[in-house]
């Protein structure tokens, strides 16, 4: 009889609808009155506020292109990708709510700075050459480089050549979560091009190259044990497209920021939310690639790659997978024989 007296008592104690006994600070040595924290407070029935994104509270992530023409040419400058305004950002630019990508121009003989409040910088190289100053540290980078920073790395850019970058930070990751990054999280680090291009050829001429989704190379960092990936919140693929092959539709829950290399007309993107019954793209959107263009591919789109221009072209996709892989959602999926899973 105690023991059942006293499980009614522990669930009365725990039933939310019983007010607790109300406190009186003066007890406590305190005095004047509680402050009401309330009035920003909401209140929504699960189904009104589940799914934020498809009840249309929180902005799609659009399918946008941006061309070669934004960096040829004019002026040493930086160009950001901004998509901040269909993205519902109002806190600065943005190309997806965790990144931003630039075109940067350096006239020959000139230079340009960067510092951004980012944990992960990448930088590749479209054209040109030169050398960096990176926190006191001399570099040399030229055309097919990729290069990685962390946290508190301010760095000026000088070319030799009229040169181009394709730059991408986290910076409107931080800016959402109101914080500052300034524990570097790895080392500075050059992907080389001869390396690259090396290792993405070794992968193409393997036997079966052919037959798998994807002919590329995954550049990674030795900090990133878990994730394998080019920072902790970056993910960097060097790809190729051979001529004549389709990259098989798969997904991902990281948007991607892509830029297009070498291409000729022919090469495009197909883009949708299902398969169909033979496990392609069901009522897709074609994206048409440029050489030196970019475009974003949103997350949880099915996609697939085609090339029938006439020759092999080059892609790298930059992606906030390696946040994606540690918190256990980036949930990439391909298209196998059989399913569509």
């Amino acid at each position: 009889m105690a023991t059942h007296t006293a499980d009614a008592a522990r669930l009365t104690e725990l039933d939310p609808t019983t007010p607790a006994e109300p406190v009186n600070v003066a007890e406590y040595g305190f005095e004047g009155r509680f402050e009401d924290w309330t009035a920003e407070a909401r209140y929504f029935e699960y189904t009104q506020a589940a799914d934020p994104v498809g009840l249309g509270y929180t902005p799609q992530v659009p399918a946008e292109r941006f061309g070669p023409e934004l960096y040829s040419g004019g002026a040493t400058r930086i160009v950001p990708l901004d998509l901040s305004e269909p993205l519902g950002i109002t806190s600065g630019p943005a190309t997806s709510p965790a990144l931003l990508a630039h075109f940067v121009r350096i006239r020959a003989s000139e230079k340009i700075h960067t510092e951004v409040n980012a944990t992960s910088q990448l930088y590749y190289v479209i054209t040109g050459r030169g050398f960096a100053v990176v926190s006191n540290s001399l570099i040399k980078w030229e055309k097919g480089d990729f290069i990685t920073l962390p946290a508190g790395s301010p760095a000026t850019f000088h070319a030799q050549d009229d040169a181009a970058m394709y730059w991408v930070h986290d910076e409107p990751l931080l800016r959402y979560l109101g914080a500052d990054a300034t524990t570097p999280r790895f080392r500075p680090t050059i992907f080389p091009r001869s390396r690259a291009t090396e290792e993405l050829n070794r992968v193409a001429q393997a036997p079966g190259a052919s037959a798998k989704n994807r002919v590329s190379v995954l550049l990674a960092n030795a900090e990133q044990e878990q994730t394998l990936t080019i920072t902790h919140t970056l993910w960097a693929m060097f790809g190729l497209l051979p001529n004549e092959q389709v990259q098989k539709p798969h997904r991902h829950q990281s948007v991607a920021l892509d830029l297009i290399l070498d291409c000729e007309p022919g090469c495009y993107t197909l883009l949708g939310d299902e398969l169909d019954d033979h496990g392609e793209v069901k009522n897709p959107t074609r994206v048409d690639w440029q050489p030196g263009g970019a475009f974003v591919t949103p997350p949880g789109k099915w996609h697939s790659h085609h090339n029938a221009s006439g020759r092999d072209a080059h892609l790298i996709p930059v992606q906030d997978a390696g946040l994606q892989t540690y918190l256990r959602s980036h949930d990439i999926r391909f298209k196998r024989f059989g399913n569509h899973s």
